[in-house]
């Protein structure tokens, strides 16, 4: 009965995709200065489970569900982001920081809800 709550899988592929998202940041911030480098960032956390044009959503959340990748699978969705750096760097010292915070952020926010959850089943099976 509490093996698959969908919340702790939330949860938790939001925790997962905001350390992906700091890891890119990471790897952008190492190459700031790098001539012709060209940043990346991970699709945002509610795109990867937004519907397309055709109503399908672009990830399963289930290993039963038709068209979508199963969680469990590195976040691969990577696109390139456009600048005007003089050496042809893509990459903003400035912007990265904001989209540190950001991420720092969001992986807070899957801990709570998590925590939450947890507080509330535990609540739920406590015998008192």
């Amino acid at each position: 009965m509490f093996e698959n709550l969908t919340v702790f899988q939330t949860s938790s592929a939001m925790a997962r995709h905001a350390a992906q998202s700091q890891a890119l940041i990471s790897q952008n911030v190492a190459n700031v200065d790098t001539p012709g480098y060209v940043g990346k960032q991970l699709v945002p956390f509610a795109a990867l489970y937004a519907p397309t044009e055709s109503g399908d959503l672009q990830r399963a959340t289930r290993a039963g569900h038709l068209h979508g990748s199963v969680d469990g699978h590195e976040m691969t969705s990577i696109e390139m982001r456009n600048g005007n750096h003089p050496n042809e760097n893509t990459v903003s010292l400035e912007g990265e920081l904001l989209k540190s915070a950001e991420a720092k952020s969001n992986h807070d926010r899957a801990l709570a809800i998590y925590k939450s959850a947890l507080d509330v089943l535990r609540t739920a099976i406590s015998t008192r």
